[in-house]
């Protein structure tokens, strides 16, 4: 197609580009009243597509769309400086036709472009700088611990293919177990092998309680710490990663929009009169997701009425839906609290509350 932008004026037209981003280079695909105007691919710097986007489409309004990724949010952050209405969504929430086997960066391009001008993409939150730079702590805390883990199993490993642990040693392993493999090794090069892997290990572990104090520095200038720490099942690692992820869940307008961003919300396949609602869309964020899941287990040993809850349900629906239940009430708890301005208080079933939080001024019951 002929491109019209240089002889078509777009003054008071409104212009919706679908943007395919990589590393290197933009894919850009331009719509206006559902016909395609434009096409081009562009090195990935968001500066220069603003250019180009307001030299193409002068006086117009431009919305675009893209999908979050490995970029984050410099991109939509450099649009929304320019006026140009920028929309990140998430991938799973972008359309895909039955059978189809095509995909290039132009098609994407345009499915985004497309589906963009006829409403169907839902934004997801984008959130501050500030707020970005503290998730690093906990996400990087995160990356290590898995890093670490899978240090120890490569040690494990080596131990096994060599017969220095049994096939049935149950033994965690830990630094006093790698003393005691090492202390049965001969072979100069093995020795060296899981020497190597040992001072990884080692250092992971410094730089993992680096991380941990440098959270609880961050927890004690956190207002939203006393809020997450007083819900049952929530410790101060917990806490940091939800605090970090979600903020004042005051932001969210209602529960279905908190459970959506968490990934929390019912799949359904309806037809007719009849809706049936299946496992969690998992379309949200996974971290958190999965923190909630943990401290869901933890809070029905310690709150009687989500323990109640989870029997009654689960005799219906089985544990694994049970407790994503019970993760989906008390996060709105917590929630909950967070818009009455007070702290969580765990109730029995009898309606007799317990001791309020010893850091609670006032506290609000949302434990029933």
């Amino acid at each position: 197609m002929k491109s019209t932008t240089q002889s078509r004026s777009y003054a008071g037209e409104t212009v919706f580009v679908g943007i395919d981003v990589h590393k290197r280079t933009y894919s850009v695909n331009a719509r206006v009243a559902k016909e395609r105007v434009k096409k081009w691919t562009t090195s990935a710097e968001p500066q220069r597509l603003v250019e180009q986007l307001l030299k193409y489409f002068p006086e117009a309004r431009i919305e675009t769309a893209y999908e979050a990724g490995f970029s984050g949010f410099v991109l939509h952050r450099v649009l929304e400086a320019k006026g140009i209405q920028s929309r990140v969504v998430h991938a799973a929430a972008v359309e895909v036709a039955a059978h189809s086997r095509v995909k290039t960066d132009k098609r994407d391009a345009e499915k985004l472009a497309t589906q963009l001008e006829a409403g169907r993409l839902k934004a997801i939150t984008v959130p501050p700088v500030e707020q970005e730079h503290q998730r690093l702590l906990s996400r990087s805390r995160r990356q290590l611990v898995v890093q670490r883990t899978q240090c120890m199993n490569r040690l494990r490993m080596r131990a096994h293919q060599f017969g220095l642990i049994a096939p049935d040693d149950q033994r965690v392993m830990s630094h006093r177990l790698v003393e005691e493999l090492l202390a049965q090794v001969e072979a100069p090069d093995l020795r060296i092998a899981l020497e190597c892997h040992w001072k990884i290990w080692k250092a992971l572990d410094d730089e993992i309680a680096s991380l941990t104090q440098a959270l609880r520095r961050q927890a004690e200038a956190d207002p939203h710490e006393a809020t997450y720490c007083s819900a049952p099942g929530v410790g101060f690692l917990s806490a940091r990663v939800l605090s970090n992820e979600l903020g004042d869940l005051c932001q969210f307008a209602n529960e279905r929009q908190l459970f959506s961003y968490v990934g929390l919300t019912p799949s359904e396949h309806s037809s007719g009169e009849q809706v049936r609602r299946g496992s969690i869309t998992k379309a949200g964020n996974r971290q958190v997701r999965s923190i909630l899941i943990e401290a869901a287990w933890r809070a029905i040993r310690l709150d009687p009425s989500l323990k109640s809850f989870f029997n009654r349900l689960s005799a219906r629906t089985g544990k694994s839906k049970g407790i994503v239940a019970v993760a989906r009430k008390l996060l709105g708890r917590i929630r909950a609290a967070f818009r009455k301005g007070q702290l969580y208080l765990i109730r029995k079933i009898e309606e007799h509350p317990i001791a309020p939080h010893p850091l609670a001024k006032e506290t609000v019951a949302v434990g029933t």
